[in-house]
């Protein structure tokens, strides 16, 4: 097993992930397989009580475990499937060692950070990395590990001493660090302190960076490369150039030119991994058709707007699995992406000055936009605005997409304003509804008083109903009987009322195997108005976009027909 770390210095959210990812993708390339596993010191289990404001996104894995959304990023990149082990925080570690601790497995030693707390780091690492995380069911070659933070912050001192420890546990040969670092460009002049004093730091902690990749916003002079490469113990070609680039999936293309692979291979020797010719070949054709599609992207002109109408539109990692999947899609489809931000509580009545301003400027955006996109969330604050945007899109056939929460709104909309329940709402809003006012309910087997992990959650089925061959998401799913999508959600539509809202012309296409939870609802006479119950960005990949998204960006663009008709011919498969 080789292993490649990526660690960061200077400041946090400098592309770690991104530049992680990307060199797995190269690694692949060469027809290895490849893991991935994100450290996070913070002291939470996992992500899944965070609020996006807080943290970004939480992304949901198959196996139901709720982690940083770093770990969408390499399932994207990668095409593989991670488990929650995947994802180590300082809070599952020390939970591990005090359970240890508490059963007497130390056989009464003092419990101490070195070396119980690094020993129990380095075999998780070891563990969670010899685990397949493919269709083949075959052990990894490579492990990618991400250090979250920045080195010399005190929450991740335990895990660079476990690294410092596991390079030799593992063999120098095999163990390579890649060390992402800031080189900002100040009066014109490109600024080396910062990162000499983030290598000095590492060094000092006993990890010396094998590559160093220089974040910054044009391209480095020769002078600057070389100046980094004598004050930081490493050779020019050790210096990798990642500059602000159109698109972050041109990364890995740069870091190719730039000899990221033969770089690895002189530290940890991969060509002495022997692969048998046919995995060769897919890595050589899976670099062909990452090339071909970026490069079909950069000569795309004809744009789309998605408004995305949502309730953390401050912070845009929260949504950035959904952000993702409509790049995927617009890239696939050939359309330049415009999202436009829209916070759902500005659409709603306006009683000042300000919000007069916010009010205009939110609907000007919504109604001037070719698609319309509401995607999950939690709490009552902007729902009446998702169910106005949700509105306009059905009476003014305006593509739109639901998800989660978009679907739950889209039910309560449809109630009101066509089946005549004006009163009709959520149980999540309104703990007192009755009747056929409870348009959305309450899961019974989902707990009200622990939050962490109590959702219905992860991979599960949905079951496409009969007499629903008309129905253009199921085409986009290429006329599968039953399809696997993530959840995460506590709320789902009152399974009483789905005979009131399919009789006033409200299809529920697509519902689990006990046909009592609603999991698709689709508009027929509608260019595309689709909401799903589960969170179909969870699962999208650059290469093959998610099927929800791929139908509202192409019907966005007018060319949903074209899409469905190119999908039955590849079978399935959606690379344009």
């Amino acid at each position: 097993m080789k292993y490649v770390v990526v660690s960061g210095g200077v400041i946090s959210g400098i592309g770690k992930g991104v530049i992680a990812s990307s060199t797995g993708l190269l690694l692949k390339t060469l027809g290895l397989r490849v893991t991935s596993i994100k450290i996070d010191p913070y002291v939470n289990i996992d992500a899944g009580t965070m609020s996006p404001l807080e943290h970004g996104e939480v992304f949901v894995l198959d196996d139901g475990g709720e982690v940083d959304l770093d770990l969408g990023n390499y399932e994207r990149y990668l095409n593989v499937s991670l488990t929650r082990e995947n994802n180590i925080t300082t809070g599952k570690i020390y939970s591990r060692v005090i359970e240890r601790e508490r059963k007497g497995d130390y056989l009464g030693k003092t419990v101490q950070v070195v070396p119980h707390v690094t020993d129990t780091i380095q075999n998780w690492i070891e563990e969670v990395a010899h685990r397949p995380v493919d269709d083949s069911g075959c052990e990894p070659d490579v492990c990618i590990v991400e250090l979250g933070g920045t080195v010399g912050d005190i929450e991740s001192a335990p895990f660079v001493e476990a690294l410092r420890q596991f390079q030799f546990r593992v063999g120098r040969e095999n163990f390579a660090l890649i060390h992402v670092s800031l080189v900002p460009t100040i009066s014109g002049e490109q600024k080396t302190k910062p990162t000499q004093a983030a290598i000095r730091d590492l060094r000092s902690l006993g990890l010396s960076p094998d590559i160093i990749a220089c974040r910054c916003s044009e391209k480095l002079e020769k002078q600057t490369v070389d100046k980094l490469a004598m004050f930081c113990h490493v050779t020019p070609d050790q210096v990798l150039v990642v500059h602000d680039l159109r698109s972050i999936y041109l990364v890995p293309v740069l870091l190719e030119e730039q000899k990221l692979l033969k770089s690895l291979d002189l530290k940890i020797q991969l060509n002495t991994i022997l692969l048998p010719p046919e995995r060769a070949r897919t890595g050589t054709d899976l670099w062909l058709e990452w090339k071909s599609l970026t490069a079909r992207d950069n000569r795309s002109f004809d744009k789309i707007t998605i408004a995305l109408v949502g309730k953390y539109t401050h912070l845009k990692d929260s949504y950035i699995s959904v952000v993702k999947s409509l790049e995927h899609s617009a890239m696939h489809v050939g359309r330049v992406l415009e999202i436009v931000w829209v916070e759902a509580s500005d659409l709603e009545a306006e009683t000042s000055i300000t919000e007069k301003v916010k009010f205009h400027k939110a609907w000007h955006d919504v109604c001037s936009a070719d698609g319309i996109l509401v995607p999950g969330g939690f709490g009552t604050r902007g729902t009446e605005g998702m169910i106005a945007a949700a509105k306009w899109a059905r009476e003014n056939n305006v593509p739109y997409l639901g998800i989660c929460l978009g679907l739950q709104l889209a039910a309560v909309e449809y109630l009101r304003n066509v089946a005549g329940i004006v009163d009709a709402s959520s149980e999540e809003f309104d703990p007192e509804l009755s009747g056929s006012n409870k348009a959305v309910v309450f899961m019974p087997e989902v707990s009200k008083t622990h939050l962490g992990g109590t959702m219905r959650l992860g991979l599960r089925s949905t079951k496409f109903q009969p007499d629903t061959e008309w129905s253009r998401i199921r085409k986009l799913y290429n006329n599968s009987e039953e399809i696997f999508e993530r959840h995460r959600h506590r709320y789902e539509v009152n399974p009483d009322l789905v005979p009131l809202l399919e009789e006033k012309g409200l299809h529920f296409v697509g519902k689990d195997e006990s046909g009592v939870r609603m999991e698709i609802l689709e508009l027929k006479d509608h260019p595309y108005y689709v909401a799903t119950q589960f969170h179909p960005e969870y699962i999208s990949k650059v290469l093959n976009p998610s099927k929800p998204f791929l139908g509202l960006v192409a019907a966005s663009a007018g060319v949903l027909d074209n899409v469905i008709a190119e999908i039955g011919r590849k079978d399935g498969k959606t690379s344009f």
